[in-house]
């Protein structure tokens, strides 16, 4: 391990010991986990959060929770709690169904808001469910789907001009960890009248997004990765508050009825963001995710974007010197990364496996990318050096070639 890079990795450290929070999750010792953006670590209390969901509120309390424990305001309240990591006043973000359920809805319902128009553009190299259920619901909206990559997206608004319904893209590509101008293309798209949703995956949590700030008119995302949420933690869907009157959505559940309890046989929409609720919520899920969220209890988003861009830089830092023949798929500008850092390897999979087995956990995207995610409420610069130095070893060593890390799993 380079002498220089150990004491810069000390210095970096130091300089961003405000931001150090990894006090507030149980991470196995030993591990550098650089996987947080497909699943977060758990946060401390989570666990006695839910065992005390089950064993009092559920246990004990049985139905009476729903109204001694606030279960049904859990999808707004959790909602407004996202809502400050994302740059969302309160009352326009609800916790709930799933990324591709609200990404439906929010399709849907932009063709109804622009009943004139017949485009939705979105990225060609999006996460695939957004690409799946944007062609989805398109089709039962009547619209047609343009998939334009994001450098030539603003072009071809304005080529379509009152023909666009709707811009659906990603805030960071999933594979190699850009980050697209969510400000300006978003200025494009209000310029000719048509809405644009941002999906924030893999960005909520590390990014200081700025919904309100920069105009975006709906966005949806998960609650696994950056925001700790546990495995399969409900989604959020962000309706900017001008829009909410005019938020038709398709699936119309008792949930986001205007007197839900009445058991009226017609539907009526609630006021507000409480629209956008379908069916009874998971509460499981969704107050293990609020529990969560207290990770991020007295700091900015703004410190933690700072600390990100320093452990990315740090890493790519050592990779020049480490490893200067690995090509590095992430863009080196500052601005124009999310808070991952992914190379490009032709036995990726296999490399990705050979560094799991050292401690070091990230994940394998197709068809060669080493994708390693920086959560920096819990790692450290000594983390990144140490997980470049595992690469170096691993890459240069040929120990990728090993049988056992070759073999596919079911998950990757």
């Amino acid at each position: 391990m380079s002498s220089t890079l150990t004491s810069r990795a000390r210095e970096l450290d130091t300089l961003h010991a405000g931001t150090d929070l990894r006090g507030r999750f149980r991470l196995p010792a030993g591990v550098v986990y650089l996987d947080g953006n497909s699943l977060g670590a758990l946060p401390v209390g989570v666990a006695e959060a839910v065992a005390d969901v089950v064993h009092r509120q559920w246990g004990n309390r049985l139905i009476a929770s729903w109204n001694e424990a606030g279960w049904w305001g859990a999808p707004t309240r959790v909602g407004d709690r996202l809502g400050r990591l994302v740059g969302a006043a309160p009352g326009q973000v609800v916790c709930t169904d799933s990324t591709t359920v609200n990404l439906y809805k929010a399709v849907v319902a932009a063709s109804r808001m622009r009943p004139d128009r017949r485009v939705v553009l979105t990225d060609p190299d999006s996460f695939p469910t957004d690409l799946y259920i944007t062609d989805a619901a398109a089709r039962d909206a009547g619209l047609v789907v343009e998939r334009v990559p994001p450098p030539e997206a603003a072009g071809r608004v304005a080529e379509l001009g009152d023909d666009l319904a709707l811009a659906s893209y990603s805030s960071v590509d999933y594979r190699t960890g850009e980050l697209w101008d969510l400000p300006s293309l978003t200025r494009a798209v209000h310029a000719v009248g048509g809405l644009a949703c941002w999906d924030l995956c893999h960005s909520a949590g590390v990014l200081d997004i700025g919904l309100d700030e920069h105009r975006a008119d709906l966005a949806v995302g998960c609650g696994y990765k950056y925001l700790n949420g546990g495995p399969g933690a409900p989604g959020f869907l962000y309706v900017a508050a001008r829009h909410q009157d005019a938020f038709d959505q398709p699936l119309a559940g008792w949930n986001g009825h205007a007197t839900p309890f009445a058991m009226a046989p017609d539907y009526v929409p609630a006021p507000g963001i409480s629209r956008a609720r379908v069916g009874t919520p998971h509460l499981l899920g969704m107050l293990a995710l609020e529990a969560a969220l207290a990770a991020y209890d007295r700091v900015e988003v703004s410190a933690v974007r700072e600390r990100s861009l320093s452990l990315t830089g740090f890493f790519l830092e050592c990779l020049d010197s480490l490893l200067p023949q690995l090509p590095v798929a992430t863009p080196r500008e500052a601005g124009r990364r999310g808070s991952q850092v992914s190379v490009r390897h032709p036995q990726a999979y296999a490399v990705v496996q050979a560094l799991i087995a050292r401690g070091v956990v990230g994940d394998f995207r197709e068809p060669d990318i080493v994708r390693l995610g920086f959560a920096p409420l819990y790692l450290t610069h000594g983390d990144v050096l140490r997980a470049a130095t595992h690469l170096l070893e691993v890459v240069v060593g040929g120990e990728f070639e090993r049988e056992e890390f070759r073999t596919r799993a079911t998950v990757t």
